[in-house]
């Protein structure tokens, strides 16, 4: 999967679970730069994530994402099994 359409697939995941089509990600947003990204929202962004793509994340890798692009590296690797 090429990075553009992981993104797409993962832009339309972040602005459905949050609500809001102005949602624009990039590897470097985090929970600071959404609004509404807290501790419990996250495990529902979590959650749609892995149904988006048809995966689960280890708790090693949830805890240790600093940023979208860390979240795009792990599905991207996933993906090219």
């Amino acid at each position: 999967m090429d990075a553009k359409t992981l993104f797409t697939r993962l832009n339309r995941v972040f602005q459905d679970v949050f609500d809001d089509a102005s949602i624009r990600i990039t590897p470097k947003t985090t929970a600071n730069d959404i609004e509404d990204w807290d501790s419990l929202e996250h495990i529902t962004l979590i959650s749609a994530v892995e149904r988006e793509f048809g995966m689960k994340f280890k708790m090693g890798e949830i805890s240790s994402m600093k940023n979208v692009g860390e979240m795009a590296q792990i599905i991207a690797q996933r993906a090219s099994k």
